[in-house]
C-alpha cells in the first residue's frame, strides 16, 4: 500500500477525521513484519540523511502534530533517532517565552528551521497559533483566521530555498488517548508526562477536531502536503510514518557528492608511498 496516497490530505480539500479510522483497520500485518520493515525504512533514511548533509544543498523538515498522547515522542524515539545528531535538530515547541511572544508568531520557528544539509524535527510547531490559540481564544477569529495564509506563504518560503516539509498529523480516538493516560499512571517511568491539564483539555475535543480539520485543510498544499497518520496502533503509526518520511527523502534523487580531489593522487601521495 502506498501510504503517501492512501493518507494524504488532497490540496483544496476538507478533511473529515471522523471518516478516517484512526486503527488503520486496512494494515493486517504482524508485528514481526512490521519490524522489519520499520528498519528497512529506517535504514533509507540514514543513508538519505547522509546524501544530504554530505551535498549540502537541499535540507527537511518533519512536522509532528497530534494531540496529547498521540505519540509524537514515540516517533522521534523510535523513527527519527535513526537520524545522524551531526547533522539533525528536534525542537519541542512549549508555551512561548516572553521574548518569543514579543514577535510574530512564526519568529521562533523559523530560527528553528534546517540549514542547508540539515534535517529539523518539530515536536509540536508552528501550528499550535492556528490550534490552542484558537481553541482556548488566546486570540481572536480575525487574528488566527489570517494565520493559515501567512502559515502558507511561510513554508513556500522553505520550500523555495530547498527544504522539503514532510507534515504528520498523528491521529488517534479520544478512547485511546485515556487509555494511554491511564498507563501513565500505572507506569511510574511514564509518570512524569502526567498532568491535570491532559485530562481537561479533553472537553475541548470536539473544538480539537475542528480546529484541526481546517489547519489541515486549509495548509495542505503541493510542496507541503499533510498525511493523517493513523496512531491507536503505535507500530502501524511507526510503520507509516517511517514509510511517508523514507518515500520523501528517496524522492530527492540525491547522489553522493564527486570527490573535490583526484583520489589516485591522494593514493599513491599518502599510502602507497607509506607502504614502500
Amino acid at each position: 500500500m502506498d501510504y503517501r496516497k492512501e493518507l494524504i490530505v488532497k490540496p483544496e480539500t476538507q478533511v473529515r477525521l471522523d471518516r478516517i479510522d484512526p486503527r488503520f483497520s486496512e494494515v493486517s500485518l504482524d508485528n514481526q513484519e512490521i519490524d522489519t520493515r520499520i528498519e528497512k525504512n529506517r535504514a533509507r533514511m540514514a543513508d538519505q540523511q547522509l546524501r544530504i548533509y554530505a551535498e549540502r544543498r537541499h535540507s527537511v523538515l518533519i512536522v509532528l502534530q497530534g494531540l496529547d498522547a498521540a505519540g509524537k515522542d514515540g516517533v522521534v524515539k523510535h523513527i527519527l533517532s535513526a537520524m545522524n545528531p551531526m547533522s539533525c535538530t528536534v525542537t519541542s515547541f512549549k508555551v512561548p517565552t516572553s521574548e518569543e511572544a514579543a514577535h510574530d508568531f512564526l519568529w521562533r520557528h523559523h530560527k528553528r528551521a534546517p540549514a542547508s544539509g540539515w534535517v529539523s524535527i518539530f515536536n509540536r510547531s508552528h501550528y499550535e497559533a492556528v490550534l490552542v490559540e484558537r481553541v482556548h481564544k488566546l486570540v481572536p477569529k480575525k487574528v488566527w483566521s489570517k494565520r493559515y495564509e501567512m502559515i502558507n506563504a511561510f513554508e513556500k518560503l522553505l520550500h523555495r530555498n530547498r527544504t522539503t516539509l514532510v507534515k504528520l498529523f498523528l491521529h488517534i480516538s479520544k478512547e485511546e488517548q485515556l487509555r494511554r493516560f491511564k498507563d501513565r499512571l500505572d507506569e511510574p517511568d511514564k509518570r512524569w508526562k502526567i498532568s491535570e491539564d491532559d485530562y481537561t483539555e479533553r472537553a475541548f475535543w470536539g473544538d480539537y477536531m475542528k480546529a484541526y480539520e481546517d489547519a489541515l485543510s486549509k495548509t495542505s498544499t503541493a510542496r507541503a502536503p499533510w498525511y493523517v497518520v493513523p496512531s491507536d496502533r503505535k507500530p502501524v503509526r511507526n510503520l507509516v510514518a517511517s514509510e511517508i518520511i523514507a518515500d520523501t527523502l528517496d524522492e530527492l534523487k540525491i547522489s553522493r557528492p564527486k570527490p573535490t580531489v583526484d583520489i589516485e593522487m591522494i593514493r599513491k601521495k599518502y599510502h602507497e608511498a607509506q607502504e614502500t
